[in-house]
C-alpha cells in the first residue's frame, strides 16, 4: 500500500464527488415545470396543420406564472423527400401578429420527424400572470412540417390559422419554466470545494 499516491487517491474522490454533486443539479435543472397546456403527453391530436402554409399560425394562452423558459410542440414531417426543417417560436404580445417579446432558439428536425420537441428561450421571458400571449411557431428553413392541433377545449386561448382565431380547436402545447438548480445543491458543492482547498 505505500507504493500508492494518497495525494492522487483524495483527487479521484474529490472528482467522483463534484461529478455526483453536478450531474444532480443538471438533473434538478432539467426538471421542466408546466404552467399551461393544452393536453398532456397521453394525446398529441389527430389533425396536423401545415405551419408555412397556415401562417400566422399560433396558439393563444394565459399564463399563470410570471415568466416562460420553453415551449412544446408536436411537429412532423408529413412528407419522406430527404429534406428535414430548422423551426423556432415567437411569442408575441397583443395578437397573433403584435409584437415579438422574444425568440426561442433555432431546432433542426431530420426528415421523417414525428414527435413533440421543446423550445427553448435564450433566457426566461418576463410575462404577466392573467395576461394574453401569442406562441408563433415559424420555420426557418427547410420544409413545410406539420403540427398537431386538435379539440382540446383548452380555456386560456385558442388555436390560430391563416390570422383567424378557430373557436373550435388548439394546437398541442405545453409551456412553462425550468427550476434552477437547488441553493442545496449548490451550498454543498460550496463545502466540497471549501474542504478541498484547505486540505491543499
Amino acid at each position: 500500500m505505500s507504493g500508492k499516491n494518497p495525494n492522487r487517491r483524495a483527487k479521484i474522490r474529490f472528482g467522483t464527488a463534484i461529478v455526483v454533486l453536478f450531474a444532480a443539479c443538471a438533473i434538478g435543472q432539467g426538471t421542466l415545470i408546466y404552467d399551461q397546456q393544452s393536453f398532456n403527453e397521453s394525446n398529441y391530436g389527430e389533425f396536423p396543420a401545415n405551419i408555412q402554409a397556415s401562417q400566422p399560425i399560433g396558439q393563444s394562452f394565459t399564463p399563470s406564472l410570471s415568466g416562460i423558459d420553453f415551449v412544446r410542440f408536436y411537429l412532423t414531417d408529413r412528407t419522406t423527400d430527404g429534406i428535414g426543417t430548422v423551426a423556432y417560436v415567437n411569442i408575441r404580445v397583443g395578437s397573433i401578429t403584435g409584437a415579438v417579446i422574444s425568440s426561442t432558439s433555432p431546432v433542426a428536425l431530420s426528415d421523417q420527424f414525428h414527435g413533440a420537441t421543446n423550445f427553448f428561450f435564450s433566457t426566461q421571458v418576463p410575462v404577466t400572470p392573467g395576461g394574453t400571449y401569442y406562441l408563433q411557431p415559424v420555420i426557418q428553413s427547410g420544409e413545410d412540417f406539420g403540427i398537431s392541433y386538435d379539440t382540446f377545449r383548452y380555456p386560456g386561448g385558442t388555436a390560430f390559422f391563416n390570422g383567424s382565431p378557430d373557436a373550435f380547436d388548439d394546437l398541442w402545447f405545453r409551456e412553462g419554466t425550468v427550476p434552477e438548480p437547488s441553493a442545496a445543491g449548490m451550498l454543498l458543492i460550496g463545502a466540497v470545494m471549501f474542504a478541498h482547498a484547505r486540505r491543499k
